[in-house]
């Protein structure tokens, strides 16, 4: 098999199109169609939209390329079918489709400002080091909150990259009310990551939040967050402003919140089993979809 055969099925194996295509276009444009409302009052998708999409999916593969080998020896014990770890993908391989990845992304970003570009390439370098960081730090790669800690500004530089970018081709910018905006970004990610990793069982298991934090406090967590996301919402948008039909769709994003509503209850009275992850990934998505709409609409 050729190594773009073999890199097609790594992709297929571990980047699932339809689950992380669709987070991260919405991603981008739900980032940067809230940010032009908040700045314009109203937002037109460009070319350069389709280019900050295409950015943040590329970035999330990179990302799962630097995870397959970051967590190859977990993997030989605990998922032996994973591609890196069966040999149908080569650490080397995986390494030269690094480089050419982020090479297109200078390239897609070259027209783009300097400032999001310098960010995106920061971002790329910070993910190199994580791997060279958790090798040598056991407290990084064992400590589940250390690690979140350490981890996530790969996904909080994404969001810079977006809104510079963005910002910077419009003309517009928001200043400090661009902290809430990525803030709800924060939020919304943090409640999916916590609500994945919050189980009754498996009382300290230091893969689970619920094994650091306990059921009750990881499920709170993951519902705090979710509030969170729309109190940071209702402040930069402030809805009860718009009348008539704009009222609808100021208050659509708020919808979200129907999923964390509907599980926490579930997941508290079953006292077994895990927080439903189905009603966790409905929640992103929908949180992303609505803003979206909602940017498009007004």
């Amino acid at each position: 098999m050729t190594v773009l055969g073999k890199l097609g099925r790594f992709v297929l194996a571990v980047f699932t199109p339809q689950v992380y295509v669709t987070y991260g276009v919405l991603w981008a444009l739900a980032l940067e169609g809230t940010a032009a409302l908040l700045a314009q009052g109203s937002w037109q998708p460009s070319a350069g939209t389709a280019v900050r999409a295409a950015t943040v999916v590329l970035a999330l593969l990179y990302l799962r390329m630097i995870d397959e080998q970051k967590d190859m020896e977990y993997d030989r014990m605990h998922n032996p079918g994973r591609p890196l770890v069966t040999g149908a993908v080569t650490q080397r391989e995986l390494r030269v489709a690094m480089v050419v990845l982020a090479a297109l992304l200078v390239a897609l970003n070259a027209g783009l400002p300097a400032a999001a570009l310098l960010v995106l390439l920061c971002q790329l370098v910070y993910a190199l080091g994580l791997v060279a960081l958790e090798r040598a730090s056991a407290r990084v790669r064992e400590g589940l909150l250390l690690n979140l800690a350490v981890t996530y500004p790969v996904q909080l530089l994404l969001s810079c990259y977006v809104y510079l970018s963005a910002e910077g081709e419009q003309g517009s910018w928001l200043g400090w009310r661009a902290i809430p905006l990525v803030g709800v970004f924060v939020a919304v990610f943090l409640h999916f990551e916590f609500a994945r990793k919050t189980s009754w069982s498996g009382a300290g298991n230091a893969r689970l939040y619920s094994g650091r934090l306990g059921p009750l406090g990881s499920a709170g967590t993951a519902m705090g967050c979710a509030v969170l996301a729309a109190a940071l919402q209702l402040t930069l948008l402030r809805p009860w402003r718009e009348s008539g039909a704009d009222a609808a769709w100021a208050l659509l994003p708020y919808a979200a919140l129907v999923f964390p509503l509907l599980a926490l209850p579930r997941f508290l009275r079953r006292r077994t089993g895990a927080w439903p992850v189905p009603l966790a990934m409905g929640y992103v998505v929908t949180s992303y979809l609505t803003l979206t709409i909602q940017a498009g609409a007004l």
